[in-house]
């Protein structure tokens, strides 16, 4: 299941795609905008700072802005890095994961073949694909 942290760093990136004046969008006015608590939105924001889909500037002027163009971003991309994996069994999670099972499960071939359409359906979605016309 896509938690709200997921779902709520997509609605930002809308958000900063739709109203990019080329400077910084205040996260008070995105939280306005998206209904969303500025609290919860600045821990969201952070993560995706760090994670490379946004810049952020503080004091006068300073805000959120994309890094990249939106057409660059995949929705998955976005999920990822918000989510962390989004494989749907263990043994496929990470290669941590090593499932004594591998070579004698008959389930794998399932797991994969979901996890793969999963994977498929989010990055083939680009965030200017969600952008109002």
């Amino acid at each position: 299941m896509i938690s709200t942290k997921g779902r709520y760093a997509i609605r930002v990136m809308i958000d900063l795609a739709e109203h990019d004046g080329g400077g910084y969008i205040p996260l008070k006015e995105i939280a306005e905008r998206q209904e969303i608590s500025k609290k919860y939105l600045e821990i969201i924001v952070k993560d995706m700072v760090a994670g490379g889909l946004l810049t952020g500037a503080s004091g006068k002027g300073g805000g959120y802005k994309l890094c990249r163009r939106p057409e660059e971003y995949s929705v998955g991309e976005i999920l990822e890095l918000m989510e962390g994996t989004l494989s749907s069994v263990a043994c496929l999670a990470d290669e941590k994961n090593i499932c004594p099972r591998k070579d004698s499960c008959q389930t794998l071939p399932l797991w994969t073949e979901y996890d793969n359409m999963v994977h498929d359906f989010f990055y083939s979605k680009k965030l200017t694909d969600l952008i109002s016309k």
